[in-house]
């Protein structure tokens, strides 16, 4: 869909385009404002909500099924389409940006390897028998639905509890930024557009022009890497705004090589996090700012603003389903996986973690519908398992967490000091 054009109502049609009429753009707006308006309120409710601990997301998704066609209408999805996708985007370069490739060299990374893998057989196995009895009518999106993580979504919400800090900080985002690339590679290659063969061509040039555009700093001109530098707590904010426009040519590139929009931003960080100046922090501020700011929670309420909320309500049980398979297939490997690595409280908070899902399931139901190989009903129950497991399974982990560095903290507190010498 085309976003709206500002400056088309006051004047002429130019370029054969038709202008923005004042009434739509005064609905697209009125969408956005409130739409803006769920994103500022929902920290409020956090903090009145404090001794529930309701993670932020949770909110804003609400809020957007409050003021969603289905319930309140007081929004048009349509209107911030394009907004929600940038704030998608936002979500997968984070993750991408978290993601430091030297944690696949190390045991953090082969674990996360082991556990997808694991998961990507159990998920192929249970989805073929739901389509044996009738409940699936293609396995591979469901499938591929079930070894996601929703890494980006997790990301404020572990950084607000210090969760990633230490060996269990490592663990975690390795098997998310695993849960994340794995699948979008899988739907490149055999949910593309194009066919299997022409996706894998497809995300192999895109994986080489973000290599390519990762080396691309050592080239630049000694003087022009001044400017930059110079430029990047100026107006010119110089370092943001390339930043903003290399998310913006991987997701262009990745859409017209016929992959999904979530690798491009992905690879996106990943290149970016080899681009970073020397003052990394202050760009991850900025980066932050402009993302959990704006465009990540405008795509939450956009998410809750799109749910089908009948489909739901006609099969809840599906939803139910698609949910617990959720936690079996993609959460359950993860306590026998990593006994030796982590304690059991550990073990049972990555459980919680790496069974939380969303964005993609979002982007895998959008495709399956748009090739007519998914149920409409299984979509819907798929983005509100989706959305259930965002409502839960952090809570979950992070009560878990809480409680566990409570008790080490108590352990530690009665336990007597050694003697020097």
């Amino acid at each position: 869909m085309d976003g709206p054009r500002l400056g088309g109502a006051a004047g002429p049609a130019r370029d054969g385009l038709t202008p923005m009429s004042a009434e739509d753009l005064g609905e697209a707006l009125s969408s956005l404002f409130v739409v803006a308006l769920v994103s500022a309120l929902a920290p409020l409710v956090v903090g009145l909500l404090a001794r529930l601990r309701v993670p932020q997301v949770v909110v804003l998704l609400l809020g957007g099924i409050l003021i969603g066609p289905q319930v309140l209408d007081w929004a048009d999805p349509a209107s911030v389409e394009l907004l929600a996708n940038v704030g998608l985007g936002f979500l997968f370069l984070l993750a991408g940006y978290e993601l430091d490739l030297t944690l696949f060299r190390q045991r953090a990374g082969r674990l996360a390897l082991v556990g997808w893998t694991v998961t990507a057989v159990l998920a192929l196995a249970v989805v073929g028998l739901l389509e044996v009895v009738g409940l699936v009518r293609a396995f591979v999106p469901v499938a591929l639905a079930l070894t996601t993580t929703a890494l980006g979504t997790l990301l404020p919400i572990l950084r607000d509890n210090d969760m990633l800090g230490g060996a269990f900080g490592r663990y975690v985002l390795a098997a998310g930024a695993v849960g994340e690339f794995l699948p979008v590679v899988a739907i490149a290659i055999f949910l593309g557009a194009n066919g299997s063969f022409l996706g894998l061509i497809s995300l192999c040039a895109v994986g080489v022009l973000a290599l390519l555009l990762s080396l691309a700093p050592r080239l630049v001109p000694a003087r022009v890497a001044r400017i930059v530098r110079e430029g990047e707590n100026a107006t010119a904010q110089t370092t943001l705004r390339w930043t903003l426009a290399l998310l913006l040519l991987l997701l262009v590139v990745a859409n017209d090589f016929g992959l999904d929009v979530v690798l491009g931003a992905f690879l996106a960080g990943v290149v970016l996090r080899r681009w970073a100046p020397a003052d990394v922090h202050v760009l991850e501020g900025k980066l932050d700012a402009v993302g959990y700011g704006f465009f990540i929670p405008v795509f939450f309420v956009a998410s809750g603003m799109g749910l089908d909320l009948r489909s739901i309500a006609e099969a809840p049980g599906r939803l139910v389903l698609f949910f617990v398979l959720m936690l079996v297939v993609r959460g359950l490997p993860a306590l026998p996986l990593y006994r030796t690595a982590l304690p059991l409280p550990q073990r049972v908070e990555m459980v919680f973690l790496t069974a939380t899902a969303l964005p993609l399931l979002v982007a895998l139901s959008a495709i399956g519908l748009a090739t007519g190989v998914m149920l409409p009903e299984n979509a819907a129950a798929l983005v509100g398992a989706g959305v259930l497991s965002v409502l839960i399974c952090p809570a979950a982990a992070v009560a878990i967490h809480r409680r566990h560095t409570r008790q080490q903290g108590e352990v530690s507190a009665v336990q007597p000091e050694r003697p020097p010498g």
